[in-house]
């Protein structure tokens, strides 16, 4: 992705070409730059920023900063670095960036007026083409960049905006002046980062944060949906945020944008393109999507028209786009702004399209695509930054995104010129700049560092609007070269100063306002797909773990009498090795060893561990229908697996291991039996849960409730169905073989019998839109009904093992009739017939 949070912004000594960057400045050692105003006094916001927390004692400091980045890492905020697979725990600076009322005005300012010349430059590049026949911006300075959509040229985006959503990078100089570093427009990342920034800084600061009256975020988010939901054709639009996927570099941000927003998470794989409309695929069929907040690249937007390789798009969206049916915040082919070769021609442009100078100028730029400012590139060669013009990468120079000739060997330099002068439209000279420093907290004492800040408007019913705050980046060295989301460099929140106190304010709308809703609209194919599947992994760790504890409290079995009999522990181990828990291999070592296997064996498919992550991986496609406290205890639930058994653990250390992880697994079955709303959602995430623990069960009386089982098998089915305590309270013998596969199988009234879940898959399938309005039964209702009634006449005395094969069969295939049904990719997509009922 072009801006997941990557901009590359050189840091060296003042250089000589703009006097705004060096002019009577000469900083006090060791005292950050922002700390310090124009007139050479501390600003009285930081003094008073500082004096307050000149009241906590180092430790009081210490605690805050650290539970600050607790939290972090425990609602789970995250990030991927380009290139990882990993993804690494959000950085937090436990200082926030300050910025007073009247200097903030100026930047608004200056950010409103950027917006609203770059839309119109937008869709002048897209339309009539005045600024290239004007002779204003060259035409290779446009065409020449990847960026630039031919499919869209003419196209009017409906309601006739190209851009929604705008951030700017933005750094101040040692004087105390504000500049653009580069443009952001194709899918702008950060925002919900600055978001949980402010939310974990407020709770670390509570009564600093209140009595500094910084203004809040809310009012700005709430505007930006105001303005996608007017922007759509119908009344009550569904508007979507289009992600990559849970790869993403910032998945985690397009999750919780989605949340907090209201808005629909979806795939390139949930939308299809039919009739010049947009249509998001649902367990009830195809449903429009009328606004598409995109945070996918333009060039993967459609592989039909743009690139076809790609996975991450929509055939056809560029039809559905020029159709005007369909609304995209941003428009494909916006990610033209962000091409440094157009920061050349700012200043004109502003003049030309706006009768007005720029009151937020960028950093001196040269696009060598001129023959005169190539020329002067060249001569003043070694004072200059150079970089792409159109890409991050510099041409001709693989992993590099700028470079400073001073810096390069002899052969290294002549490379460069030489690339210069062959192609010099690839490229662009630039100011190397000096940014101002803030106050970062390092090592328990206060420490200058440079930053960019990242600034957000967002186009609104009542224009643009800008985000009162921002994403700021802090590098790790005081020298640093450049400011990127890598290891070292931090975020910080940022606050935007009153000048009196900000009263509370919130994304919900006045009352007013508030029209009645119970039901969430319809509920998107994969992420129903997710939910089921999240609910079956996390039923299948739990049923593993009952294995294990089963397991281990049989350790002490005595062999038994007749040797061809095998104990207890020895058809657990085996249960383990049919599961696919632990490899045949395993039992032939100690039962300690197949516990250990069971519980953490990172090699072996079926294990404990193994199946927390796939857990793990459904819940990241679906966090945002999740709450933070499963999340967490997701993460919890996996860390405590990966260090569970150490090699010589004891057998009460593994016990007790495997007991506090059920723990765990009972907490977020409450979280998720208490908190999540009964509808579509819930049915398939309860659906998942039954169907594996139906699927379990039977196998499980199998294997300890076949004909010729004894006392000592039957107790460890009740041990494994946690129906102990029910069983002596109706029986006051011991275990009989009818009454345990009753209790196992056919029992309406115990949760954990097959017959239970049976009856609740089938209620919730019931519950479930249906395609078609002719009244007949869908496949997956009529196998779970007619099971249902097959088990509610059954007798347990009269069952069979061929009776028992045949109900774990129908479970197997019940499971894959609600996938062809309701997961709907593929060949499984249904045609565009009007179905029934709600989501």
């Amino acid at each position: 992705m072009a801006d997941e949070l990557m901009s590359d912004v050189r840091i060296a000594t003042p250089p000589r070409r703009s006097e705004a960057w060096t002019q009577n400045y000469a900083p006090l050692p060791g005292i950050p730059d922002e700390f310090i105003g124009p007139d050479g006094a501390p600003r009285p916001h930081w003094r008073r920023f500082l004096d307050a927390l000149a009241h906590f004692d180092q430790d009081d400091l210490d605690q805050r900063f650290a539970t600050a980045e607790r939290r972090m890492r425990d609602i789970g905020v995250s990030y991927r670095a380009y290139g990882e697979t990993k993804e690494s725990s959000w950085p937090l600076s436990g200082l926030p960036l300050l910025i007073s009322d009247a200097e903030w005005r100026d930047i608004s300012a200056g950010i409103v007026q950027r917006a609203g010349l770059l839309e119109r430059v937008l869709a002048d590049l897209y339309g009539d083409g005045h600024l290239v026949s004007d002779g204003v911006l060259p035409a290779a300075a446009v065409a020449g960049s990847p960026e630039f959509l031919r499919p869209l040229r003419g196209a009017k985006p409906f309601g006739g905006r190209w851009l929604h959503f705008y951030a700017a990078d933005i750094g101040r100089g040692p004087d105390g002046r504000w500049w653009v570093l580069g443009d952001r427009a194709q899918a702008p990342s950060g925002s919900g980062y600055a978001l949980e920034n402010r939310l974990v800084t407020s709770q670390a600061f509570p009564a600093l944060y209140r009595d500094m009256n910084v203004q809040r975020l809310a009012p700005f988010f709430r505007e930006f949906r105001d303005g996608l939901a007017r922007s759509g054709e119908r009344a009550e639009p569904r508007i979507c945020l289009l992600t990559p996927g849970p790869w993403s570099q910032t998945y985690f941000e397009q999750a919780y944008l989605a949340r907090y927003l209201g808005l629909l998470l979806v795939e390139g794989g949930d939308l299809v393109a039919a009739e010049n409309k947009i249509h998001v695929r649902t367990i009830a069929g195809l449903k429009r999507a009328d606004v598409i907040w995109r945070r996918i690249d333009s060039e993967w937007c459609d592989p039909l028209e743009l690139n076809s390789a790609s996975r991450l798009g929509v055939p056809g969206m560029l039809e559905a786009i020029r159709g005007g049916k369909v609304t995209v915040a941003n428009m494909p082919g916006a990610g033209l702004l962000e091409a440094r070769a157009l920061l050349a021609f700012m200043p004109s442009l502003a003049r030309h399209v706006l009768g007005e100078d720029l009151l937020l100028p960028n950093i001196a730029t040269w696009w060598c695509g001129q023959e005169t400012q190539r020329r002067e590139v060249l001569a003043d060669l070694d004072t200059m930054a150079v970089a792409g013009a159109f890409s991050n990468q510099l041409p001709g120079f693989d992993g590099q995104y700028t470079a400073l000739a001073s810096e390069r060997s002899p052969a290294e330099r002549d490379k460069l010129v030489r690339a210069i002068e062959t192609r010099g439209m690839d490229y662009v000279g630039q100011e190397v700049v000096r940014l101002s420093t803030t106050p970062a907290w390092d090592n328990g004492q206060l420490a200058p560092r440079p930053f960019v800040l990242r600034i957000f408007a967002a186009a609104t019913p009542n224009g643009w609007r800008v985000m009162p705050g921002g994403f700021c980046r802090i590098s790790d060295q005081p020298d640093a070269r450049a400011v990127t989301m890598r290891g070292g460099v931090q975020s910080a929140d940022v606050w935007v100063l009153s000048d009196k106190p900000v009263e509370m304010d919130t994304l919900l709308p006045s009352s007013d306002r508030a029209a009645i809703v119970r039901l969430l609209g319809n509920l998107p194919s994969r992420a129903a797909d997710n939910l089921f599947w999240f609910g079956r992994y996390l039923e299948r760790v739990e049923a593993i773990l009952r294995i294990i504890r089963s397991l281990s409290n049989r350790f002490m079995d005595p062999d038994p009498q007749d040797k061809e009999e095998l104990r207890p522990i020895d058809r657990l181990q085996r249960l383990l090795v049919s599961w696919e828990v632990v490899p045949p291999k395993a039992v032939k070592r100690s039962p300690r060893s197949v516990v250990r296997a069971a519980l953490q064996d990172e090699d072996s498919y079926g294990s404990a561990l193994l199946n927390t992550i796939s857990a793990r991986r459904a819940a990241s496609s679906i966090r945002e229908r999740l709450s933070q406290d499963v999340l967490q205890l997701l993460g919890q639930l996996e860390d405590r697996l990966r260090t569970s058994v150490q090699e010589n653990a004891s057998e009460a250390q593994m016990l007790e291991q495997t007991e506090q992880a059920l723990h765990v697994i009972a907490a977020i079955s409450g979280l998720m039996n208490e908190n999540v709303n009964r509808v579509a959602g819930w049915s398939f995430l309860d659906m998942g849960r039954r169907m594996e623990r139906g699927i379990n069960t039977v196998r499980a009386v199998q294997t300890f409730a076949d004909s010729d089982a004894s006392i000592e098998q039957l107790d460890v089915l009740l041990d494994l169905i946690d129906s102990q305590i029910t069983y002596r309270s109706r029986y006051l013998v011991s275990a009989s073989l009818a009454p345990v596969r009753d209790m196992a199988l056919l029992d309406p009234f115990n949760p954990r019998s097959v017959a239970f879940q049976v009856a609740q898959i089938e209620q919730h399938l019931a519950s479930l839109p249906v395609l078609r309005e002719d009244g007949m039964l869908e496949v997956p209702r009529q196998i779970a009904l007619k099971l249902k009634t097959d088990m509610a006449v059954a007798q347990a005395n009269m069952l069979t093992t061929e009776t028992m094969t045949d109900y774990r069969n129908r479970l197997i295939d019940l499971a894959g009739a609600i996938a062809d049904r309701y997961f709907l990719h593929g060949a499984n997509t249904p045609s565009d017939e009007k179905p029934t009922g709600l989501a």
